[in-house]
């Protein structure tokens, strides 16, 4: 009730009088129907002193009698009085009496005098100015001059009425009354107001003036709201930003440039619209991607940067999508012209290890000097797939790990800035993720600024087929986001949106959107024709003018630039691409690592190198183990009161620290990995053990999340990328949720390197296992890591002293399925003492987290030992390989079922059981050590999976090679099938029961010989 009255107070206008008696009339029942009370189409005979340039005369009375009614003459006082009284036309007029009049006229006259002013009409006409201030605010964008090309739509189905289309000198009162139609329900009531009329503060339109006419405060309303800027904010909730936003847009003369801004504007169009020309010129029939009917996104990103620069950002991390790529890396983030045009030089060989990407995929890293503020700006442009907005969490993850290890923690020194195509960010689904990771305590990067590259198309799809919303930028307003539409051909008004975008950035840390309504002057690609599809919209493409000699022309008219300076401006451009062509020639090789975006100082040698081929142990010393071990058992904060079922967890592992002993979980923890207490009596109140290890630890974060696979993996793929000495772990809730995420999976994570030479270290925690719980959470599908792991089935490699460390460095990742804790332990630290970085899969356990054979010693865990790519049998089968008869290669917690059912059997001392835990690279060496250990014996493969799922169509062919084929490699699993597992608990144990027959049954296979 309180904001209420306030509001009400603000919106109460002056009276005649301030003293004048509280109104206290009924209003009528019925709704007052429209009656103009003070008409501009009145007829003159009507209201005669209110035509032609005597309304100026009549609002400086009006202004006057507000501030004291006997300031006036008595006949202007009735008039006004009877006015507001709601008088119709012509009888609001009283002539004054003549002399020598009756005194019961003149008594008349008094009694007209002594009327109140009507309180009331004048509280519903002030406030239904402020509804039509409101109703602009709201709903102006959307018939503001956005579109260059004038149709709105690419087919042509919705045209701007030009009669809609106001101009600042030309203000018909017809075109306000169906503008106000647009605009408001029973808008046309307004047109009777003619008077001066009071401003509310929740807009700045008057400046410093605190009332203006009618027509004046429309004017202004249409430059704010209905020109080429269209701004989308009144959803926002919260009201100091709404009115930073509406002080912006509203306050008169904020869109002034100076005479050197202007100039600058034009070299950089000039720059960007060139460029594009260069490249048509020399290469017509090569794909590009180009900018062309978009060039004011040159710009409108060199604004931002010069903006947030001011603002002191120091470092800006850029995602966007192939088209204008390579404008971008020439003009904004500053990579070499040569290096550039290089790229479409089909002789161009390969330096680099891996496959390389074509030109408009490619990243890049710069640090230099920001011309226009004369400080230091580091700029990194990320590499991505043709996965539109795949791109998007990971550049945030890479901007939150730049903000941390720089110690940002309010995002004043390093930005992200997104660009996104309009049917992309409508349609792809990571876009909403990516917003909603906007605001969460471990993954906010402190506001992003996101540019639209709106060409009004997507690929040949029209929006009204790509889209359910008005605009494609609809979904940032679930975070409260800013929307700017601006018209892409009006260079001046993208630069002013763009300085306003980053100053909300810098202002409040919170995600913006401009939205730069443009065209695709060519297809989709420059090979493709549009005409096919869009004929219409492109019959008026060939008609439109460049936007470059728009603006040129509006210069010249100005004065701001002749005509020769323009020229001049472009042949110096059009010199800069001719020599960088020609150097581009001597380029011969290709060189990826030119155009990393993420590179890593000192980590490698100056040529990229590894600085060993040596991973040290992973071991921990005994007093080491035993320290955290106690930090894992306990609470290191006084008074925190935790759950009692965890004090018995924390009190049996003390228990198992006494003992030398651990299970997953405390391996786990040993590795550096896990947990946060609750405070149960304390909202809000955690403690991680973790972080209370030593003084000079690394902080460890551990992130509850979004629910979201895509978004959050590619976070924290991004955070992974920003530094070699961070251990980034994903854990998914169950390891086949992962496929939602597999965009980042297929397109960054696996090929990463080979396309970028970008190395990462990310681990993926995928529980896996056949627990009887259903085609859901059982399997994290192995084959599909396995199948696009790039070693070669078929070819033995050479065995070297340092093999196993050199085919982590050629792999493309390392895919593992650890069946106890000290190699669980193990392989986790070594993913972070090893002399480089490989995405490491890890398919972790269910049941093994509770299973009392799954644990270790520490003897297993000190310095000296580390990770077993194969764990052999070390029992009685070992003891006498001769007479073993089968041996058994496994990988995971299959091999605790496999030991329980061999004991039943008794076939200890006739059946070898070996654990595979380094599925990928295939451990060729150990494997083949294991197979002539046992000349004599059967191989088994066995796995829980089904056939056609799992690991055996990966390790048969390896085992086979490694053995050169002189012995078959028999299966034991599941049959093949189309679901992970049965969703019946029966059919599950049968199953079960099934393979591990056919596994220890020696004579399983005699048919089959």
């Amino acid at each position: 009730m309180h904001r209420l009255r306030t509001c009400a107070a603000k919106l109460r206008p002056l009276t005649a009088s301030q003293t004048a008696p509280k109104f206290s009339q009924k209003r009528p029942a019925a709704p007052r129907t429209f009656q103009p009370i003070r008409c501009y189409t009145a007829p003159v005979a009507a209201e005669p002193f209110l035509s032609g340039t005597s309304s100026n005369y009549v609002e400086e009375m009006y202004y006057a009698w507000l501030e004291n009614p006997k300031s006036v003459h008595k006949s202007w006082d009735i008039f006004f009085r009877n006015a507001n009284a709601g008088a119709p036309p012509g009888m609001a007029y009283q002539s004054p009496p003549p002399l020598g009049a009756s005194l019961s006229g003149l008594a008349q006259v008094q009694s007209l005098v002594n009327a109140q002013p009507n309180v009331e009409k004048l509280v519903e006409d002030h406030l239904a100015v402020q509804s039509l201030i409101r109703a602009y605010q709201i709903r102006g964008h959307h018939v503001a001059q956005l579109d260059p090309l004038g149709i709105m739509d690419a087919d042509l189905d919705s045209v701007v009425l030009s009669d809609l289309i106001t101009s600042p000198d030309k203000l018909d009162l017809a075109v306000f009354k169906e503008r106000l139609s647009v605009l408001t329900v029973g808008g046309t009531h307004l047109l009777s107001l003619i008077l001066s009329l009071v401003l509310s503060l929740a807009c700045f339109i008057g400046g410093n003036e605190s009332a203006l006419p009618l027509r004046e405060i429309i004017r202004r309303l249409e430059m704010a709201y209905c020109q080429h800027i269209g701004v989308e904010f009144m959803f926002i909730n919260d009201l100091d930003q709404c009115q930073w936003i509406r002080e912006k847009f509203e306050k008169p003369g904020v869109m002034q440039f100076t005479l050197e801004e202007k100039r600058t504007l034009l070299a950089r169009m000039v720059r960007s619209t060139r460029f594009e020309e260069f490249l048509q010129r020399k290469w017509s029939s090569e794909k590009r991607f180009g900018l062309e009917g978009s060039e004011s996104l040159i710009p409108a990103l060199k604004t931002i940067i010069d903006k947030s620069s001011e603002n002191g950002v120091e470092t800006v991390i850029m995602g966007m999508p192939h088209r204008g790529r390579l404008n971008v890396l020439a003009n904004v983030i500053r990579k070499e012209l040569e290096q550039i045009f290089c790229q479409f030089d089909s002789k161009l060989e390969a330096a680099d290890e891996g496959s390389g990407d074509v030109k408009y995929h490619l990243g890049m890293y710069h640090r230099r000097i920001n011309r226009v503020t004369d400080r230091n700006i580091t700029l990194s442009l990320v590499a991505n797939p043709s996965h539109l907005e795949a791109v998007d969490p990971v550049v945030q993850g890479k901007t939150k790990a730049e903000q941390f290890y720089c110690g940002d923690t309010d995002g004043n020194r390093v930005l992200s800035i997104l660009m996104h195509g309009d049917a992309a960010f409508a349609g792809q689904g990571i876009v909403y993720e990516t917003f909603h990771l906007s605001d969460l305590p471990s993954y906010t990067t402190h506001g992003t600024v996101h540019v639209v590259v709106n060409n009004q198309i997507g690929f040949t799809t029209d929006p009204r087929m790509a889209r359910s919303s008005p605009y494609p930028t609809d979904v940032a307003r679930v975070v409260n986001a800013p929307i700017f539409h601006v018209n892409a051909d009006d260079p001046e008004a993208v630069v002013y949106v763009c300085n306003v975008a980053a100053e909300w950035r810098a202002t409040f840390h919170k995600d913006v959107v401009v939205d730069l309504v443009s065209y695709r002057r060519n297809g989709h690609n420059e090979m493709d024709e549009p005409m096919f599809t869009q004929p219409l919209m492109y019959k008026q493409i060939k008609k439109q003018k460049p936007v470059l000699q728009k603006y040129a022309e509006k210069l010249i008219a100005e004065g701001a630039v002749t005509r020769q300076e323009y020229e001049e401006e472009i042949s110096k451009y059009d010199k800069i691409c001719e020599e960088a062509h020609a150097r581009s020639k001597d380029e011969k090789i290709m060189h990826i690592k030119h155009w990393l975006d993420s590179p890593w100082p000192g980590f490698f040698t100056l040529d990229g190198q590894p600085k060993s081929m040596t991973c040290p142990s992973t071991g921990l010393g005994e007093e080491d183990l035993g320290h955290i071990g106690q930090v894992a058992s306990s609470v290191p904060v006084e008074d925190f009161t935790i759950h009692g079922g965890l004090s018995r967890i924390l009190k049996g592992r003390g228990e198992m620290i006494r003992n030398r002993t651990v299970d997953w979980a405390l391996g786990e923890y040993m590795a550096h990995r896990h947990h946060v207490l609750h405070d149960q009596n304390v909202d809000k109140r955690t403690c991680i053990p973790m972080n209370h290890i030593s003084a000079n630890q690394a902080p460890y974060t551990v992130c509850n999340s979004s629910l979201s696979e895509y978004g959050v993996l590619g976070f924290e793929l991004g955070f992974a990328m920003a530094s070699p000495n961070a251990l980034v772990l994903w854990e998914a809730q169950f390891g086949d949720f992962h496929n939602t995420a597999q965009a980042i999976i297929d397109q960054f994570i696996c090929p990463g390197q080979a396309k970028w030479v970008r190395q990462n270290g990310i681990v993926l925690l995928l529980p896996h296992g056949m627990e009887g719980m259903g085609p859901e959470h059982s399997s994290a599908r192995p084959e599909r890591f396995l199948q696009m792991c790039n070693d070669d089935p078929d070819v033995l490699p050479k065995i070297s002293e340092d093999f196993a460390v050199r085919q982590l460095y050629d792999c493309n990742w390392i895919v593992v399925n650890c069946s106890n804790p000290a190699n669980y332990f193990h392989v986790l630290r070594r993913q972070i003492l090893q002399p480089f970085r490989k995405p490491l899969i890890i398919f972790t356990p269910k049941s093994l987290l509770r299973h009392p054979e799954a644990k270790s010693s520490f003897d297993d865990m000190l310095p000296g030992t580390r990770f077993l790519r194969l764990i052999p049998d070390n029992g009685a089968a070992a003891q006498a390989p001769e007479g073993v008869r089968r041996v058994i290669f496994c990988t995971g917690k299959v091999y605790y079922e496999l030991t329980r059912e061999r004991k039943t059997r008794g076939l200890e001392a006739q059946v070898a059981i070996s654990r595979i835990e380094q599925l990928s690279p295939f451990p060729f060496d150990l494997v083949k050590a294991e197979a002539e250990k046992y000349p004599e014996a059967e191989l088994v493969w066995c796995q829980e999976e089904h056939k056609n799922q799992g690991y055996y169509d990966y390790v048969k062919p390896r085992i086979r090679t490694t053995i050169e084929r002189t012995r078959p490699v028999w299966y034991a699993g599941r049959d093949p099938a189309a679901a992970p597992a049965t969703g019946n608990k029966n059919a599950h144990l049968q199953e079960l029961k099934r393979f591990l027959d056919t596994a220890l049954n020696l004579d399983s296979f005699q048919s089959r010989v």
